[in-house]
């Protein structure tokens, strides 16, 4: 059930500060922002700032962040003050004002700064939604390509975009010690199950979706750029509802963690949708706290004309084949974006 009262608090405080207590960026969030292991402090000191989260982490826990292996001492603390118990797991709902209020003081300066994100070929996008915007999704890290083209298709058209997102990201426990319980589903996301999916295109919402499923980032560094099998159900539900699909070429965003392979044993034992193994492993075991980080790389989105009246019948092989179709324009839309970098 909703925490109802926590709830109250919540709104309150956020209408309070979106009019005169905004979030602003002192000495220790820049050192957070240009320190890896710091990521994670901004997403949880920003969502205190306009949440009251008494199971949170707090400022001591916060210092031990930035120190080798601090973390797993901070980790033990906090498990310590909350009574040997984990924090507790609450259900939010969207929160277009907490998206907004977060898109423009902590992804702002990320998207802008550190991954240079860009918008190209925008003469493709249409004035308003609803729709579903299908992109390659890659990079074995936390999801900053689908993060990076919200914000910018936000910024851009005033959209107001949900991404479709891993249940791994709403109830792992790794994510419940990471980051509030209620992170994920008040910025938007939605959970990646068929009936989910159904009811947020019914509502006529403007979706980030990953035609590849988990096998997109889970592919590895040898297939980067390489398309794997598109799920048909994007597909099925455009024709359902009548809903457009726009497609979008994401380039960079295999850089966002490279040199990875995907260790599915591993991934298997710990219940993570993949588990990317490199040369950073080392440091990520000394600071947990860069599991929400990335490398720097320049991210580059492509837009590409609507698919619009698609219509597959009863056919589940007509729909099949109509999905590869698509995924075949857009591996020969990377391949040739790719030689023309390389030329």
């Amino acid at each position: 059930m909703i925490n109802q009262h926590s709830e109250n608090i919540f709104h309150q405080s956020l209408e309070t500060s979106s009019s005169d207590k905004s979030y602003k960026f002192s000495w220790f969030d820049w050192i957070c922002l240009w320190y890896p292991p710091g990521w994670l402090v901004l997403f949880n000191r920003h969502w205190q700032h306009y949440h009251s989260d008494p199971d949170g982490w707090n400022w001591l826990e916060y210092v031990l962040f930035l120190i080798p292996g601090g973390f797993y001492l901070a980790l033990l603390i906090r498990w310590l003050r909350l009574g040997c118990r984990s924090p507790r797991k609450e259900v939010g709902e969207f929160n277009p004002k907490y998206q907004q209020a977060f898109r423009q003081e902590i992804l702002a300066p990320i998207v802008k700064y550190y991954f240079r994100g860009e918008l190209q070929q925008i003469e493709h996008l249409p004035q308003t939604g609803p729709m579903i915007v299908a992109m390659n999704h890659a990079g074995m890290c936390f999801p900053w390509d689908f993060l990076t083209l919200g914000y910018l298709l936000s910024e851009s058209q005033g959209w107001v975009v949900q991404p479709l997102a891993n249940v791994s990201l709403f109830e792992h426990p790794w994510m419940i010690w990471w980051l509030p319980s209620q992170w994920s589903q008040v910025l938007g996301a939605v959970r990646a199950e068929i009936q989910d999916f159904e009811t947020a295109i019914a509502q006529g919402k403007i979706l980030l979706y990953a035609p590849e499923g988990i096998r997109g980032p889970g592919k590895g560094w040898q297939k980067r750029y390489q398309l794997q099998k598109f799920d048909i159900s994007f597909i099925q539900l455009s024709d359902r509802y009548q809903i457009p699909i726009m497609p979008v070429v994401c380039i960079g965003s295999e850089f966002l963690h490279p040199w990875t392979v995907n260790s599915k044993k591993l991934q298997r034992i710990i219940r993570l949708p993949f588990l990317p193994i490199s040369p950073l492993m080392f440091i990520l075991l000394l600071f947990p706290s860069m599991g929400v980080w990335a490398m720097k790389t320049r991210l580059q989105y492509f837009i590409q004309p609507l698919e619009q009246q698609i219509h597959t019948g009863k056919d589940r092989a007509d729909t099949y084949q109509k999905a590869q179709i698509l995924r075949n324009k857009l591996q020969n839309q990377i391949t040739r974006m790719l030689n023309n970098v390389n030329s």
